[in-house]
């Protein structure tokens, strides 16, 4: 990433070029991404193609002044993060689904974040609702953060009766109000090797992703705001919910526009829709 393109990603986030890759820093830039940069996966939805090479990212993220899903958030912000100064190592995760159920390989993109002040950080801009600041990806206590209590611990046994992915350390659980969010594995990973979990996610039926559009981020007063297909919901820091069905697709594409700052020309529609646009 050259230093026109940091200071691109930087104004998109409404932030300074900071002095030193501190705690500090990636806790304001951690923040600053979840309320400007939407989680969605409208891509699936738009018929657009995603490929996680860092340029295609940043023209997605920084140019176009969208969003994505994780590989597509946390990709950008670790390249991001380690032009910055920061030290970043991808990390690889399995989602817990129904029932405590594991997801695919390469379900999930996370960042472990090195700062040069000492720590040693689980940052993730690309899960939904979650924390609003990094984890300390070293400590096994509660967390308390906007988005919740949470807690990293070392991962049991999986299906398979495997405790760990990586000879040297356990896997690791991230746990969210008690309840498991997801698996990480601590060997480092490259961008590269989560494209087949892209792919799954985008195409196939039984990812939750392919299923219906849906855009969502972090509000300036710790809540949250999301359009699920037409459906959109004003989560309350408090945690009370205000949820309106919207009519017309100008009302969809404004609330896209003005809400979470996403341009478009014609409204994503989920596979219900699509198949009856075609059969008529």
């Amino acid at each position: 990433m050259n230093s026109a393109q940091i200071d691109a990603y930087l104004r998109r986030l409404g932030a300074e070029h900071p002095a030193w890759p501190t705690v500090d820093v990636l806790r304001e830039l951690h923040l600053r991404h979840l309320r400007t940069v939407p989680f969605e996966n409208l891509s699936i939805h738009l018929g657009e193609e995603i490929v996680l090479e860092e340029k295609r990212l940043l023209d997605k993220v920084v140019g176009a002044r969208r969003g994505g899903f994780c590989y597509e958030l946390n990709g950008s912000f670790g390249a991001l993060l380690a032009a910055l100064g920061f030290e970043v190592t991808l990390l690889a995760g399995r989602v817990y689904g129904e029932e405590g159920r594991l997801g695919i390989p390469y379900d999930h993109l996370a960042l472990r974040v090195r700062t040069v002040d000492g720590g040693d950080w689980l940052a993730d801009v690309g899960f939904g609702a979650h924390s609003h600041h990094p984890l300390a990806i070293g400590a096994r206590g509660e967390q308390v953060d906007p988005g919740g209590t949470f807690r990293v611990v070392e991962a049991g046994a999986d299906a398979a009766g495997v405790r760990g992915g990586h000879a040297v350390a356990a896997d690791l659980d991230v746990v969210m109000g008690g309840k498991p969010q997801y698996r990480l594995e601590v060997r480092p990973r490259v961008l590269g090797d989560f494209v087949a979990g892209a792919w799954w996610h985008s195409t196939s039926p039984a990812s939750h992703f392919t299923r219906s559009p849906v855009c969502s981020r972090v509000t300036e007063d710790g809540g949250r705001i999301t359009l699920s297909g037409r459906s959109f919901t004003v989560t309350a820091a408090d945690g009370t919910r205000e949820v309106r069905e919207l009519g017309t697709d100008e009302e969809v594409l404004g609330v896209y526009r003005e809400r979470f700052g996403v341009e478009l020309d014609r409204v994503p529609v989920g596979p219900e829709a699509r198949e009856a646009g075609e059969a008529g």
